[in-house]
């Protein structure tokens, strides 16, 4: 994030009132838009030097520019380390990495070997997401990558299997509510094996805690308790982000395959139709469920470890408020 940029001048958060849930769908908006992508290495290294410029007192005030500048960088550094996030992972690719794969997980009649194979894509997706966006106070071993994988592959490929299996035995239901269930079974699968996801790939931050920071910017110590509501918000924001993605274009492809739009239509049809749907839905809902919980999450000390109530700012006066990363 453009907030790594040193310098002695505070960076404006957004142009946006981020304190506002509106003000922060329009400031995911702008982050996640897909033609970010297109920022090559050149723009980031013209954007990181105007950026330096501000912060360092060269210009005075922000400008349309400028803004531009921060929004190349929001969406493509770290906000931990500064560092230029891998493509595919970014935020701004957030819409055209999981497409492929919600695509595949949402195809209507996915035998056992389909399941399997799209719900390990999605974890493995998930993974390398969490592992480069995630907040770098503890960063996980190999071994424990490995592992944390591992178990949020047999998670998903459970749910779903164990899902698909039951919802054709409940003879007790009308035809049309179960087959809405079973286009429902993976929204199920990646919800449940997200949250394990993120507690299992963050559990180093649960134990040890993480960074915390002055309204300045500057370190001030690590906490769990942050950690355990950076940790928690994420895992719940996770539920969020995949409610829209995953049930909206299901639902709308079983009435549409009652209309004479989609019915006897070709399975090439048909799959068009989905990945139109998951990417209209995506592109839409995708900033609103991303804004429900801040990025840079302002806790009151209070809320924080003894240690942290009688910390003072250059003043003198008693710090109110701490500041931490909650990664994604």
């Amino acid at each position: 994030m453009a907030s790594t940029v040193p310098g002695f001048v505070s960076l404006p958060p957004s142009k946006y009132d981020l304190s506002t849930y509106w003000g922060r769908v329009q400031h995911c908006a702008e982050i996640s838009d897909p033609t970010m992508l297109s920022n090559t290495s050149h723009d980031i290294e013209t954007a990181k030097r105007m950026i330096w410029d501000y912060k360092n007192g060269v210009i005075a005030n922000m400008t349309p520019e400028l803004w531009r500048a921060k929004r190349v960088l929001d969406s493509t550094l770290h906000p931990d380390t500064g560092e230029t996030v891998f493509l595919p992972f970014r935020m701004s690719s957030c819409v055209l990495s999981n497409l492929v794969v919600t695509a595949g997980m949402l195809t209507p009649g996915l035998g056992t070997a389909g399941t399997l194979f799209w719900q390990v894509a999605n974890q493995s997706l998930n993974v390398a997401i969490n592992t480069a966006n995630a907040n770098k106070s503890h960063p996980l071993t190999t071994k424990q990558i490995a592992v944390n994988y591992s178990m949020a592959v047999t998670a998903s490929c459970s749910v779903a299997l164990g899902l698909n299996a039951i919802v054709p035995k409940l003879k007790s239901l009308q035809p049309s509510t179960r087959l809405i269930l079973g286009r429902l079974v993976p929204f199920a699968a990646v919800v449940s094996a997200g949250v394990v996801n993120v507690f299992l790939m963050r559990s180093e931050e649960i134990k040890k805690g993480i960074t915390v920071f002055n309204k300045e910017g500057e370190e001030v110590g690590t906490s769990k308790k942050a950690a355990l509501y950076a940790v928690g918000e994420t895992a719940a924001s996770r539920v969020i982000n995949a409610t829209p993605i995953m049930v909206i274009p299901p639902l709308i492809l079983v009435k549409l395959q009652k209309t004479r739009l989609l019915r006897g239509k070709s399975k090439a049809v048909e799959t068009f139709v989905n990945i139109g749907l998951i990417f209209a839905t995506s592109l839409v809902a995708l900033p609103f469920a991303l804004a429900v919980f801040p990025q840079r999450r302002t806790l009151s000390v209070s809320k924080l470890e003894e240690k942290f109530h009688d910390l003072k700012d250059k003043n003198g006066n008693l710090l109110e408020t701490l500041e931490f990363n909650r990664g994604i």
